[in-house]
């Protein structure tokens, strides 16, 4: 399985476009790309997940470590671009209301 990811900068903002699956194989290769945004002057980590059709519960975790990373910086951390299966997920473990979601 292979997991695409390409992080551009825009001032203070960061965007995470990611293709593929983020399974227990591939969410480590996503946790190294967010790592070392929280290290830096980045106020605003938009990971854009429009070529996610699935992500299995080390996806979730991953992301919501983001999530962690961000507040604890006091940051924000978006999502966006969620599959339908993907939206479930979150839907399913309530997290729909914890992280901020664009359409």
């Amino acid at each position: 399985m292979s997991l695409h990811i390409e992080v551009e900068h825009a001032g203070k903002q960061a965007t995470v476009s990611v293709q593929g699956d983020v399974t227990i194989q591939t969410s480590p290769e996503l946790r190294n790309e967010l790592k070392p945004l929280f290290a830096s002057d980045v106020e605003c980590i938009h990971v854009k997940l429009d070529g996610v059709e699935f992500m299995d519960s080390s996806g979730i975790a991953t992301l919501v470590e983001g999530l962690q990373w961000s507040k604890a910086s006091g940051g924000r951390f978006v999502l966006s671009g969620l599959s339908e299966t993907v939206r479930d997920v979150f839907e399913l473990a309530k997290l729909d209301t914890i992280f901020e979601i664009e359409a």
